[in-house]
Formats: C-alpha cells, sequence, structure tokens
C-alpha cells in the first residue's frame, strides 16, 4: 500500500463514537482520540456514550487507579533533550549547564515540568558498548539529575527495547533499567519504541520506589493505564471538531503528552493538549536536527504554563465536559472543568480572529469571569433565555481560560499569546578548517590537486540526516522504506591543493605526541594515553580512543590538520590511501553546530558492526563516497576503539610532489 508522508495513516486516525443506543463500546478501547460529531445536536448524545464507555471499561477491567496515588505533582510539559545539547553541556569545558538550560527553558517555553535525558542513539552502535553503558560512563550524571530536580524539574531516562546487538549485560533489561533508575534517582522512564513495559519491568521499578512512572511511546493499552502513569501522543491526529483523548478520558490523572517532532506548526497539538487538560513535548532538537518552535507556538505554551501551575486541580477533576457551552456557528470550542465547585473553561479558536462570544453557559449570579490567559476581567451578557454569554477578541489559532469565580481576584496583566508563525531556521554552520600550509610534500603523504570535484556521497537516510536538513519536514511519521532507505547527494566542492597521510596515525605516533607535550584532554574518560600510551595496543595499529579535540591538538603539534570529508574522500577514490588493522572509521575537518547540537563526518567504515536493528549507527567497512553523521558526546564518551584519524596538509605553489 502506498502511504502519502503528509497526511495521517489510517492508525493514527481518531475513532469515530458510535452514537445508536444499545451499541458494543468496546469498539473504543483502543482508540487515540474519539472523534467528535461535526453536528452540535449529536455531542450530547456523544458525551452520553464517551461516559457509557468508560464505566463499562472500568467494570470491565477492574480498574485500580492505586499506582496514582503514590505520584506527586503535575507534568505537564516534558522537554526531550540531548543529553550533550550545547545549551545543556558545555563541550569546551567540559561541564553541564543546568541553571542555564532551565533559565532558556523558562523565558523560550515558560519552563519544563520533566526533561527526558536522551543519550545514545543515533550513536549507539559505534562500539559494543550499550545502552546504559552511555549513561553510566558519565560519572556526574546524578548531580546532572538531581540539579533539575532542585528547580522543581522530573527527570526521565529512555530504554530502547531494539538494543540487542551491543555488549550484553550479566542481568535482564529489566534489572539493567531498575539499577540505573536507582543509581540516578530519576522520576521515571520513557519507553522508546514501546507502547507499554513489560510486567517484570513494572514488578522491579516497584521495588526501587513507588510511583516511578512509565511513559509509553504512542498508545498505551487500555488496561496498562493502571501502572502508566504517562504516554506520549505522538502522531495523534484529531478530527475537525476537536475530540477526547482516550486515556485521559478513562483516567482523568493520565498525562500524554503531545508532538509531532517534524512539524514546523504545532498549533493542532497545542489544541488538543489544551482542550484535554493534558501536556506537550518539546523536541527542538531532533537527533541533531535543528526542528525548532516558532514564535507563536511558544508563546501559546507561555500562556498555557501559567494555567497549568495555577489551576492544575482542575485540569484532572472528574467533572469534565468537553465541547461544552458552545456558542452555535463559531469555531470556537470549550471544555469545562469543575473543582470544588468552581468552574473553569479551556477555549481554542479553531478559526479565523473572532470577536464575539466564546461560551453560552447557565447564569452564575455573585460570580466574576476572568480570563486567565491574558489576564483580563471578562463581561457577562444576560440572554433573553434568563443564560449569560462570555467573550471578547480571540485571534486565530488563540486560547482563553475563563473562570468563573465568587472571590475577589486580582487578575495579573498577561501577554496575548501571539508571534510570527514562520519556522526560526538554524543553520548548521561548518567550523571552518584551519589553514596549515607547506611548501613540499611532508613524508608519509600523498599530493593532489585541487580544482573543482563532482562528488557523489551516499548515507543511510536516519533521522539525522547528513548535514543540517531536517529529512522529514511536515511528514506524518517517517516509515520504510522513506526511513533508513540509502540516499546520494551530489556535491560540487572546490578544493585547494593538498597533501595527505597514506595511513592512518598509529599508536606510536599519538604516544610520542603525548610524551612530549604532556597533552591532557578538559575531560579524561576513556583515556588510555595518561602514561604516553605505554603498552596501548601494537605499536603500528591505528591510535584509538581519540575525540576530535585530541587528534586536532596531535595534527598542531605535527604542523598538520586534518581532512576536511571532501579531501578524504578524493584522495581515498583515487586510491591513494591505506587503511591499516583493525579496520576504523576516520575523523575529518567537518565539524558542524547549529547552537543546539554538533555534528562530524566519519569516513572509511570500522571493522565493528552491531547487528540487530536498523537504529544503530553504521558500521562495517564502507567505500569513499559512503558519509555517516556523529554526534560528538561529552565527558569522553565519543572516544571508541572503531574511530582513529589520519592528517593532511594545504600545499603552496611548487611544492615538490611524492
Amino acid at each position: 500500500m502506498t502511504v502519502n508522508p503528509y497526511v495521517p495513516r489510517p492508525i493514527d486516525l481518531p475513532t469515530a463514537v458510535p452514537l445508536e443506543p444499545g451499541a458494543d463500546l468496546s469498539v473504543l478501547d483502543e482508540a487515540k482520540i474519539f472523534a467528535a460529531p461535526d453536528d452540535p445536536a449529536e455531542w450530547p448524545a456523544w458525551r452520553d456514550r464517551l461516559t457509557r464507555w468508560r464505566a463499562e471499561a472500568r467494570r470491565r477491567l477492574g480498574y485500580d487507579d492505586r499506582h496514582y496515588a503514590e505520584i506527586s505533582g503535575d507534568c505537564f510539559s516534558v522537554c526531550l533533550a540531548w543529553l550533550w545539547d550545547e545549551t545543556l553541556y558545555d563541550h569546551e569545558r567540559g561541564v553541564f549547564t543546568v541553571d542555564a538550560f532551565l533559565d532558556a527553558a523558562e523565558r523560550d517555553f515558560g519552563g519544563f515540568d520533566g526533561v527526558v535525558l536522551w543519550h545514545a542513539y543515533p550513536v549507539i552502535g559505534l562500539d559494543d558498548r550499550n545502552q546504559f553503558d552511555y549513561y553510566r560512563q558519565v560519572p556526574e550524571l546524578p548531580e546532572v539529575v538531581r540539579a533539575l530536580q532542585a528547580r522543581g524539574v522530573r527527570v526521565f531516562v529512555d530504554y530502547n527495547p531494539w538494543d540487542v546487538g551491543t555488549r550484553r549485560a550479566t542481568r535482564p533489561d529489566a534489572e539493567e533499567v531498575a539499577a540505573l533508575v536507582g543509581w540516578l534517582g530519576v522520576d521515571g522512564v520513557f519507553l522508546d519504541t514501546l507502547k507499554e513495559g513489560a510486567e517484570e519491568l513494572r514488578k522491579t521499578l516497584d521495588a526501587v520506589r513507588p510511583g516511578l512512572v512509565l511513559e509509553g511511546e504512542s498508545r498505551v493499552p487500555l488496561a496498562r493505564i493502571a501502572d502508566h502513569a504517562m504516554s506520549w501522543a505522538q502522531w495523534f491526529a484529531d478530527s475537525p471538531v476537536p475530540g477526547v483523548l482516550r486515556a485521559k478520558w478513562f483516567e482523568r490523572r493520565h498525562m500524554l503528552h503531545h508532538t509531532r517532532r517534524w512539524h514546523r506548526s504545532h498549533l493542532d497539538e497545542l489544541h488538543s493538549a489544551w482542550l484535554n487538560g493534558v501536556g506537550v513535548l518539546v523536541w527542538e532538537s531532533v537527533f541533531g536536527v535543528w526542528v525548532g518552535w516558532n514564535d507563536r507556538d511558544r508563546a501559546l505554551l507561555r500562556a498555557m504554563r501559567r494555567v497549568q501551575r495555577e489551576r492544575a486541580a482542575w485540569l484532572r477533576a472528574e467533572e469534565w465536559v468537553p465541547l461544552a457551552d458552545h456558542v452555535p456557528g463559531t469555531r470556537v470550542y470549550a471544555s469545562r472543568w469543575t473543582h470544588d465547585g468552581v468552574p473553569l473553561w479551556t477555549v481554542v479558536n479553531r478559526g479565523e480572529a473572532y470577536d464575539g462570544p466564546w461560551l453560552l453557559t447557565d447564569e452564575r449570579p455573585g460570580h466574576r469571569w476572568y480570563d486567565l490567559v491574558t489576564g483580563a476581567e471578562l463581561t457577562a451578557t444576560r440572554t433573553d433565555d434568563g443564560r449569560v454569554t462570555v467573550g471578547g477578541t480571540l485571534p486565530a489559532g488563540g486560547i482563553a481560560a475563563v473562570l468563573a469565580t465568587v472571590e475577589e481576584v486580582t487578575p495579573a496583566r498577561h501577554a496575548s499569546p501571539d508571534g510570527d508563525p514562520n519556522f526560526p531556521a538554524r543553520a548548521a554552520v561548518r567550523i571552518p578548517a584551519p589553514v596549515v600550509r607547506r611548501g613540499s610534500v611532508p613524508p608519509g603523504m600523498v599530493a593532489v590537486d585541487g580544482g573543482r570535484r563532482e562528488l557523489l556521497v551516499r548515507y543511510r537516510l536516519r533521522e539525522t540526516g547528513l548535514y543540517g536538513e531536517a529529512p522529514y519536514v511536515d511528514e506524518w511519521k517517517p516509515l520504510p522504506p522513506r526511513l533508513h532507505q540509502p540516499v546520494t547527494l551530489r556535491r560540487t566542492v572546490h578544493l585547494g591543493r593538498f597533501a595527505i597521510a597514506e595511513r592512518e596515525v598509529t599508536n606510536a605516533e599519538f604516544a610520542a605526541f603525548v610524551r612530549a607535550t604532556g597533552y591532557r584532554p578538559v575531560r579524561a574518560e576513556r583515556w588510555p594515553w595518561g602514561d604516553g600510551g605505554a603498552g596501548w595496543g601494537p605499536p603500528d595499529a591505528p591510535a584509538t580512543h581519540v575525540e576530535l579535540a585530541d587528534a586536532r591538538a596531535y595534527a598542531a603539534w605535527a604542523g598538520l590538520r586534518l581532512p576536511t570529508e571532501d579531501e578524504w574522500q578524493v584522495a581515498a577514490e583515487a586510491g591513494l590511501l591505506r587503511r591499516a588493522e583493525p579496520l576504523v572509521w576516520n575523523l575529518t575537518e567537518s565539524e558542524h553546530t547549529d547552537g543546539r547540537t554538533r555534528f562530524l563526518i566519519l569516513k572509511g567504515g570500522a571493522a565493528y558492526r552491531a547487528e540487530g536493528s536498523d537504529w544503530y549507527l553504521d558500521g562495517g567497512p564502507q567505500p569513499p563516497e559512503v558519509s555517516v553523521k556523529l554526534l560528538p558526546l561529552g565527558a569522553g564518551l565519543t572516544r571508541s576503539p572503531s574511530i582513529g584519524f589520519r592528517c593532511a596538509v594545504d600545499l603552496g605553489e611548487g611544492s615538490n610532489d611524492r
């Protein structure tokens, strides 16, 4: 079947609710969203069926909500953060910058209630380290977790069940996850690619500490809502008239996080989250690709956050009426939440800019009406039938939070949430290669003529793309064959005349550099060269366990530089490069940054290959035209037995070729 990547798949579509009397409502058990009827006249029957389904489903399952009583606080806004995001980790100093990260989040998004520290993919598979190693090899990570929690932010780690081809631990995954959670003191686990965690995983976490959250990706099964307090509403399509999230309707305290990671507008997710009293997932750097939120969506989320912080009890109240108090003929929709007898309406405008009534509801003598989003007190106008309309100006796509209360409220004055809806493009800028010129070709190097070259570059289309591009802009969900497919890129490059080393820098050569200079990296984890590399591997084998900064330091000491990925490819295609054993990826002078994530290009392939999942980094020998994008990690984690390097130099006029 041909799938249009820009429209929801059938599995993502909202589920129609049977309105016939006596209809079997169990067909709703695995819905993502309950679609709302287009005709407002059908809404009372629709709400009645939803209420009946909830009661029947809870009886059928013998629903037990004890797990929710163990969890304190709310978690509306969650950020999926690359652990080595440049706002969270200073790569030059080798330190985490938690306060700067959270200060930026407060300014841009109104803050986060939770952070998922994403750590391994898309780098895992570089060598035999497993997903747990990529957490455990960061010694200060427990302090990072505590620093986040000290600012009121919950912290989650992620579990990758597809990691089956790297180093196997001595105990089952469930025990590894539990041990990791206990060591870090985190608040829960995000289940990558899983709708639910195994019963064994739930048991091991409960043994660590009651109240630990499991957050499944996509649609959590009805029977597991009881022990999965959160879920990822990824690629949930709503109906034209806003519908109701099944998991939230079933358990009012269940927290979903809406997200469409490749979309440049998040208005639909924000509207659905607002009407359903749930949250969103903020994910601006998707595995090294910038997919930032626009100003309008950030402003909407900041406005939502103000209300969520102050009125969370309403948004988990049992008294929830969706599509409540609608004004006929408008595209303004509301949910009514009642807590301790006080109603609150979350309101969205799904149409154009609007000035008029938002709600048509019962009169509430002695009550005053406020919009908590803008801070304005509203006027209620009595209708001929003894009801009232409440409203005002609401911009296209705007939201409101209407509170009716008998209490004296001094409304805070907030700016109306608006802003530029255009995508905030952010370029991935390549850090220029240093110019290191020689008048003749150094020993062990070969000269390559400069000029214009037409290069054919091949890579596997993962979620990282290759350079700075977002590979799946506004796609609904990238799936094979588009995901992981081989891609051909044609590049026109202009090279100066250069020389490149025939072989990689060896263990003996790198050890001599360390002994001569006393070089020490900023972070010395996974650094076997502290004593000059004595006893570290065969002298003629490629020097490994070096990061880009280490390789650059060696090259500068030797009066050389690293080759660019284009120079490496041109020389390799000309048959000028020799590869030593064991085969290792070659670093290139190709570092890019967009201010949030960095990457560089590896060439040549390596002996190691992780088998068993397409999510792993590429491995095995690779032809010269193949490029692989590597996101540098912090705390020395990029140092690997699978990565080495060679050197190059610029040639001036009149060089003596060798």
